[in-house]
């Protein structure tokens, strides 16, 4: 049955519409981590699996943070936990300055540490914020709408990093003053962004996964819960399985990111600028799923709408360990149009009926991040040898997400 209710109220437009702008922002550092993979081999000359250790740097952040940023929330509320990721952000961005400077590949791990640290205080932050920006019938529709500005940094990142990394570094392999410049620019943004949203005022929230609500199958698709969102986090099987199958999702987003361009080179012989603007291409994948998704999710429920998305996956990444030529490229652009739904929608349901514990459970499900640290660098075990091959362990993710979407999205509370 369509869902009627109010996406959101006018009071909340303006700190929808700013908390949707991080979404933004935060894609671009992150999918810019990617290009940094290739540049970093040709450059400091490091191996595909050392050059993993970029998604541990970031990822890793994620695991560290996640919790200190959900106290942090509770403690101080929105607007404050936005400001301690935007500076955190801007910091990491400056650090790229000496970093370069020192030509130092665990300097710039640093820098991407620090950086990301903001990143997951962000991302800590913004799900709950956008979620509490309205009705809970409609908090997939709203987390799904801001992730589909994530899609747009995005597709932002890689051509930004295309351009000035490759594009204006290609005739000096040995430079990396173009990072300079290009992470120096992206601090001085995000500095002057937290200096305005200092001076924003959020009205008063009240969560609407706080409200002890029961959910009927006629309602939005989702089975009447036996829930108590009175017990703790540990007996709420959903939340369990959804930070379980959040830590998989972002393993086969980290590995698949991670080795895009080098595909794109080994396998198609494509130079690197040009792999990187694919990459570009495949981002808007994302972000065009997010928006579709955004739609679809008014007549299918959020949950089948997901199971749907990892089953088209499972069958994509089949056809490019093949090394198909162009059918299997073609696949791997594809690959993000159905990852699109996978975060926000495993976020979401993962949220259900968890009452004050919203915040500490937020954390948990940033922390699953970390799955985007293992990934990699075990991708790049196997890309060594064949980078197609590497793409068939993405597989063993998706068969973890499927099983959520299928049985444990529900609302349930362990006995």
């Amino acid at each position: 049955m369509m869902n009627t209710s109010k996406f959101t109220e006018k009071k909340y437009y303006v700190v929808l519409a700013f908390v949707i702008s991080l979404f933004f922002f935060w894609a671009i550092a992150l999918t810019m981590g990617d290009v940094l993979n290739k540049h970093f081999q040709n450059v400091l000359k490091i191996s595909k699996s050392e050059s993993g250790l970029v998604q541990l740097s970031i990822f890793g952040a994620y695991a560290l943070m996640g919790i200190p940023a959900g106290l942090f929330m509770k403690r101080f509320g929105y607007k404050k936990g936005v400001i301690l990721g935007l500076a955190l952000f801007a910091l990491g961005s400056f650090l790229f300055i000496p970093a370069a400077n020192q030509m130092s590949f665990n300097f710039f791990r640093i820098a991407l540490f620090v950086l990301a640290m903001g990143m997951a205080t962000l991302e800590t932050v913004a799900h709950p914020f956008v979620a509490a920006l309205g009705n809970e019938k409609t908090s997939d529709q709203r987390v799904n709408f801001a992730q589909s500005f994530n899609g747009l940094g995005a597709i932002i990142g890689p051509l930004l990093g295309g351009y000035f990394i490759f594009g204006k570094s290609g005739l000096d392999d040995n430079s990396l003053d173009s990072v300079k410049d290009l992470y120096t620019w992206i601090g001085v943004v995000i500095l002057t962004i937290t200096i305005i949203f200092s001076f924003i005022k959020v009205p008063s929230l009240k969560d609407p996964h706080a409200e002890d609500i029961q959910i009927s199958e006629n309602e939005n698709g989702v089975e009447a819960s036996v829930s108590d969102p009175h017990a703790p986090l540990w007996k709420q099987r959903h939340f369990i399985f959804a930070v379980i199958a959040q830590f998989f999702n972002i393993a086969a987003q980290g590995g698949t990111w991670a080795y895009f361009i080098n595909y794109g080179v080994e396998k198609m012989n494509l130079p690197e600028i040009e792999a990187s603007y694919y990459f570009s291409l495949s981002m808007a994948m994302m972000m065009i799923g997010r928006f579709v998704g955004t739609f679809l999710m008014r007549f299918i429920a959020p949950n089948k709408l997901l199971a749907i998305f990892t089953a088209c996956n499972i069958i994509l990444c089949l056809i490019i360990s093949q090394s198909f030529g162009w059918a299997s490229f073609i696949s791997l652009i594809l690959l993000n149009l159905f990852l699109s739904v996978m975060y926000p929608t495993i976020f979401s349901l993962g949220l259900k009926r968890l009452g004050n514990k919203v915040p500490q459970a937020s954390s948990f499900l940033v922390m699953a991040m970390f799955g985007g640290a293992v990934f990699p660098p075990l991708m790049g075990k196997i890309a060594e040898t064949d980078i197609a091959h590497a793409y068939l362990l993405p597989i063993i993710c998706y068969v973890v997400i499927l099983l959520f979407a299928l049985k444990f999205y529900k609302p349930k509370t362990f006995k």
